[in-house]
């Protein structure tokens, strides 16, 4: 059997004419690779977040693999980073040689890291803490920030799905994706913003191979050659993406605003349903979030997904969390949480009439 027309997807990257014409500007140039459109984009990026520094990358695990590299993470540290997170997070810790140390989040209202814990799980190994932001709802940075300044660490923010989100950007490094499912998708991409200079000069060699000069300074005469001077990567950004992520910006504020308006809708729809149901966050983080996801917390597993077909039969996409933390005994809060939440659609081209049909197919599903 075939599955069902999905009539609600999860996501959505809505691209105008406008967006459409920037892509299309680039491929005609006949220049692809990273060059001036990668350059104008940092800067209104910088701009934007309120960013001494932004470098592109190809994508958000490459932002926060150069991140932690340029923050001198490698063989022999430990990063604490949180046990509810995308496993690409843990992956580019153990790329750079070093241990990823899980902390527990603070509980089924709040999905970000306990800074309680986070503190607890400070050795003399420790380099540097991860912290994420969970479905664009800030997490504690000044409690965060506080830890790291009294053990000398560097705070490196995941920031992948929290661009724009209030508080976002006061770590060492920020880092951000700019995947199709992500408030500003471009398909694939990645951003790292930094304060201090040296940091992203470090991200902006490592993403080119460590050369001491890239095609587009070669092309307009600025070098004639290069060096190789460290182990670097193919982390570039080519034109076509930044120029459909410099075309999407300016739309990323009202964006923003929809998604925030579909979250409240879907609060309100929901706020009946504390025996079922746990919104995570509360009314008043909404305002401080850049609304990436929506999620519930059900009563249990078997709900979860009892409700998920459900919906999937009606044509509504959801998508359940992945198992990463369950079973993680140190973390006993994350799995609690991953083993019975799952999101729910959320993008600016939301309609009332699909947020309805959601709720109402939601609610019917848990009456079952």
């Amino acid at each position: 059997m075939s599955a069902p027309h999905r009539n609600v997807p999860l996501t959505g990257t809505p691209l105008g004419d406008a967006d459409v014409d920037a892509v299309l500007e680039a491929y005609r140039s006949g220049w692809l690779t990273m060059g001036p459109r990668t350059e104008r984009f940092e800067e209104a990026f910088a701009a934007a977040t309120g960013a001494a520094h932004a470098v592109a990358v190809s994508s958000g695990t490459a932002a926060v693999h150069l991140a932690l590299l340029a923050a001198g993470v490698g063989a022999g540290d430990e990063v604490i980073v949180p046990a509810l997170t995308f496993g690409a997070v843990e992956d580019v810790v153990r790329a750079c040689g070093a241990t990823p140390v899980r902390c527990d989040i603070a509980g089924a209202h709040d999905h970000n890291a306990d800074p309680a814990d986070v503190a607890d799980r400070v050795t003399p190994a420790t380099r540097a803490i991860l912290a994420t932001h969970r479905w664009g709802y800030p997490c504690d940075m000044p409690a965060l920030r506080a830890t790291c300044d009294r053990h000398g660490l560097v705070l490196v923010e995941d920031a992948a799905q929290a661009i724009l989100a209030g508080g976002v950007g006061a770590g060492d490094l920020t880092c951000y994706s700019l995947s199709g499912t992500k408030q500003l998708g471009v398909g694939e991409g990645g951003m790292v913003t930094a304060p201090a200079a040296a940091h992203a000069a470090r991200v902006r060699s490592l993403r080119s191979h460590a050369m001491t000069s890239v095609t587009w300074d070669r092309h307009r005469g600025h070098a004639q050659s290069y060096d190789v001077v460290d182990v670097g990567f193919n982390y570039r950004l080519d034109e076509p993406r930044a120029a459909l992520g410099l075309s999407r910006l300016g739309a990323l504020a009202a964006e923003i605003r929809q998604r925030r308006a579909v979250v409240r809708a879907y609060r309100a729809a929901f706020a009946d349903l504390q025996d079922a149901v746990v919104v995570p966050f509360t009314d008043g983080d909404v305002e401080r979030s850049s609304h990436c996801c929506f999620g519930l917390v059900f009563a249990s597993g078997g709900t979860r997904d009892a409700v998920c077909r459900d919906l999937g039969r009606h044509g509504i996409q959801t998508l359940r969390e992945p198992d990463i933390a369950v079973g993680d005994r140190g973390t006993p809060r994350a799995g609690d949480v991953a083993s019975r939440s799952a999101r729910l659609p959320l993008s600016g081209s939301l309609d009332e009439g699909q947020v309805a049909a959601v709720v109402d197919a939601v609610r019917a599903a848990l009456r079952r």
